[in-house]
């Protein structure tokens, strides 16, 4: 497909590293970046490939302690006004630049860091309440920190837009990302919707229980479904500009589908749409700013 949108114009030399990493690193959001304004690319960029290397952190080390340290170091860099820790780090100086040149809130990216301690620990998601703090913490303030760089001026009122988007996206990426957490033992989903399904830490991972695991696959489904919907019903309010934070929540609903195809078989099988589909979908809300 051909979109006039996307130019191969080079980003400023500060961000040529962050562009290329995040290629590498977050497929969706570096097609993202090229689908947004050519100014605001590197920048995005910058962003969105420091959110890639922190969520990594969990598949780069053996035990929680190494993890906590590189957090640290993030912690550590963006902490120091003058931006010293970041030198000779090509990733951490596209951020320090991004930070600066579109005065970000170094606070809402040090939560960022902060939530993803939780990433480290095999500790269960207690509640609801839990969970959305996760999301809103990582994913929902990452759409609300790319609007700040593509419309600062209309940012404020996409917020609650991104409060649930990035509910709903973190959803749909934890369902995508539920066999290769089964095998770590780690479990996303609250534990008062596996109860309410029957289940417990255990009894989820073990899958012995097919019914009720699949049950529970559909109501966290239902949930990134619930949250979808109110950030549909606020989208009236995102600018033009800041549509292109969105784009990739338009992968959201249809890994809803899938998963609440599959039910209990998605513990062993991938639902991840082909990469020809996912760039289908995102072009379509690029272009028509619905997803």
């Amino acid at each position: 497909m051909n979109n006039p949108d996307i130019s191969t114009a080079t980003p400023k030399p500060v961000y040529d590293v962050s562009l290329a990493a995040l290629r590498d690193s977050d497929r969706d959001r570096y097609l993202a970046c090229l689908l947004s304004p050519q100014d605001k690319r590197g920048p995005l960029s910058a962003l969105y490939a420091f959110h890639a290397e922190i969520a990594r952190v969990r598949d780069l080390v053996r035990e929680p302690l190494p993890g906590e340290i590189r957090l640290q170091w993030w912690r550590d860099v963006l902490g120091d006004p003058s931006g010293a820790g970041g030198e000779g780090h090509p990733l951490a100086e596209a951020l320090l630049a991004c930070v600066k040149s579109h005065e970000l809130p170094v606070s809402v990216l040090q939560d960022m860091i902060d939530a993803r301690i939780f990433d480290l620990y095999d500790d269960p998601m207690e509640s609801r309440s839990s969970l959305e703090g996760y999301a809103g913490e990582t994913a929902s303030a990452l759409i609300q920190l790319a609007s700040l760089i593509l419309d600062p001026a209309h940012a404020q009122q996409s917020a609650s837009a991104a409060g649930h988007a990035g509910v709903a996206q973190a959803i749909a990426g934890l369902l995508l990302l539920l066999p290769l957490h089964r095998r770590r033992g780690q479990v996303y989903f609250p534990a008062e919707l596996l109860a309410a399904t029957g289940l417990d830490r255990d009894s989820f991972l073990s899958g012995e229980d097919e019914q009720a695991v699949g049950l529970a696959i559909r109501a966290f489904a239902g949930l990134g479904r619930d949250h979808l919907a109110k950030a549909r019903a606020a989208s009236g309010a995102i600018s033009l500009g800041n549509r292109h934070a969105f784009i990739t929540l338009a992968l959201a609903e249809p890994v809803f589908d899938r998963a609440e195809r599959v039910g209990s078989k998605l513990f062993e099988h991938s639902i991840v749409p082909s990469q020809w589909r996912r760039q289908w979908w995102m072009w379509r809300a690029a272009r028509s700013g619905r997803w």
